[in-house]
């Protein structure tokens, strides 16, 4: 693990902030970092209000859109919601469909099989709409690169709205309306959307005409920040604003199947990273496992019995999903190692009967155990399909795009993608993507990174410092949980590896003469034991504890040495 120091704030801002917040100097210097240095930034920043949401028509195209839908609604037409099978896509089509139905009748969802039709719009769900009559789709977290497919839609009288975050191509598709802010010629003052975040953009402009103001629209944030969680896009901005009240709705009164898949969890109050972990791997796994309208079923049930039922099936794809991601994990660290590419630049990996629905989680496991560049391929009909996932610092996207000669399709982000290419063109492609990466990437991403926001001692951890950090959540991208570091710590003696295979280090720490001890727990650090027979130096997030109804403040080990 690296270390790293984040940059030290200009002195006379942190002291002027902590005085005009009354908060210690670390506090200010953490937020500082996050360049907000003054009052009025921070009151927006502890405080989000929905008044910074943006208004939806600042988006290019937004009033095209909104025209078209009440065209559509006025002639009474079929509309017909299209998007992805992961949580951005069907929390996005959860979101404009259970919405459109208030004021429309004739609204249908589609998502298109991850094995027969493949990521993005598919010519198999543009014939759909045209046999059952659809003349107008609404694409979600989809469609930015699909050129040919919104032609072929036009050809058959199908207009298409296209809502996506993704990165443009040079070309843009020929839709009625294209909603992504990261066109070059948006102007919407925020560009970090996820997919179902552009969704709620439309829902909040649509509302507009029907003088719904911002309130009435915070019901859908569960949605919204179910999304935001899941895609790992910044929680700063907008994005920040829309995952707080998300979360609000979540932990009062979420829809119903959202509480059918924590009604059995004991966790009184979710956060950002139980999304994450909790809410996102279930909807997940329907469209991994199954086929994402199940997720779609779930997220828009009105009735809560029914949604419990659905929430079980889901709950059995998610096991089955956990089975195989260790599965084929395994198999892949297998090919790594007799292939000898251990010492490479990249991982890539195949074999075609790997299953489709996990193959970008078994590349972030992979990532865990040899950290750089990630693409782990599958058949997908005549082709190869690939998921790349990357590592801080490096835009696997630029790499695709530089390899571009042997690939058929590709799309993403900066650290996830997905592609597909011809079985011939595997072994060219392998040796090219090495290479970008090995000519491009800053050898020092190789070693993953420990962002540390500040050195403190012990005695900074008041229950108010505890506090202020706890109101600096939602966490995520743009806005990590503070990273601590301590220096010159001792175990109490009693430190022990635990866990069935005693994988995590349990510890008691203290700090000098001070002899308060801090519980301390390191995931996966059971192997430092003996690091701390002597003093060492911690990295680590602080975290509220709860034993049998007493609650303290607890260390989460990042790293030790």
């Amino acid at each position: 693990m690296r270390w790293t120091l984040k940059p030290e704030p200009k002195a006379e801002n942190v002291i002027a902030l902590a005085k005009e917040l009354q908060v210690d100097k670390s506090i200010a210097k953490i937020l500082c970092q996050r360049n907000i240095t003054t009052f009025e930034a921070a009151k927006n920043y502890f405080r989000p209000s929905l008044d910074d949401i943006h208004d939806p028509f600042l988006m290019k195209d937004m009033e095209l859109a909104v025209a078209r839908i009440e065209k559509a609604i006025a002639n009474n037409e079929n509309i017909l919601i299209y998007g992805d099978y992961d949580v951005d896509g069907t929390t996005a089509v959860s979101l404009v469909a259970s919405y459109l139905k208030t004021i429309h009748p004739n609204i249908a969802t589609y998502i298109p099989d991850r094995y027969a039709e493949g990521y993005g719009i598919s010519y198999i769900g543009i014939d759909f709409a045209h046999d059952n009559d659809f003349s107008l789709i609404i694409a979600l977290d989809c469609g930015i690169k699909a050129i040919e497919k919104v032609a072929y839609a036009k050809e058959k009288n199908i207009d298409f709205i296209i809502c996506d975050h993704h990165k443009p191509g040079k070309e843009i598709p020929k839709a009625v309306a294209v909603l992504n802010a990261k066109q070059e010629d948006c102007h919407y003052p925020f560009d970090e959307l996820c997919g179902c975040g552009v969704g709620f953009k439309l829902i909040q402009a649509l509302g507009v005409s029907r003088n719904q103001n911002i309130e009435h629209f915070v019901p859908y944030l569960d949605l919204v920040a179910t999304a935001i969680a899941a895609d790992i896009v910044p929680i700063n901005g907008e994005n920040r604003v829309l995952a707080y009240y998300g979360l609000q709705v979540i932990n009062q009164n979420p829809r119903n199947g959202i509480k059918a898949i924590i009604h059995q969890i004991k966790k009184k109050e979710l956060t950002i990273t139980d999304v994450v972990f909790i809410i996102a791997p279930r909807i997940n796994a329907a469209g991994r496992m199954k086929h994402g309208n199940y997720a779609v079923e779930l997220l828009t049930e009105m009735d809560f019995e029914s949604a419990v039922e659905f929430s079980a099936a889901i709950e059995i794809f998610n096991a089955d999903r956990k089975d195989l991601d260790k599965k084929i994990t395994n198999e892949a660290l297998i090919q790594i190692i007799d292939n000898k590419e251990e010492e490479k630049f990249t991982s890539v990996v195949y074999k075609e009967d790997w299953h489709k629905g996990v193959i970008g989680i078994v590349a972030s496991r992979l990532i865990e155990k040899f950290y750089r560049p990630t693409l782990v391929f599958t058949k997908s009909g005549d082709k190869l399909a690939a998921s790349a996932r990357s590592v801080k610092g490096f835009d696997v996207y630029n790499a695709l795009e530089a390899c571009s000669e042997f690939i058929e399709q590709f799309g993403g982000h900066k650290y996830a993608a997905g592609l597909t290419l011809l079985p011939e063109n595997y072994q060219n492609f392998k040796n090219k993507f090495e290479e970008v990466v090995s000519k491009t990437i800053d050898k020092k991403l190789l070693t993953p990174e420990i962002s540390i926001d500040a050195a403190i001692d012990f005695t900074e951890i008041t229950p108010k410092f505890f506090r202020i950090i706890q109101q600096m959540a939602p966490f995520g991208p743009m806005n990590m949980k503070p990273t601590f570091t301590t220096t010159c710590v001792r175990d109490n003696g009693y430190g022990k590896q635990v866990g069935a295979e005693k994988t995590h280090l349990k510890l008691n720490v203290f700090q000098g003469d001070n002899k308060k001890t801090y519980n301390a727990i390191g995931f996966n650090l059971g192997d430092k034991l003996e690091t701390a027979q002597n003093d060492f130096d911690i990295a680590y997030n602080l975290d509220e504890n709860e034993w049998n109804g007493h609650k303290s403040i607890q260390l989460v080990l990042k790293d030790l040495k």
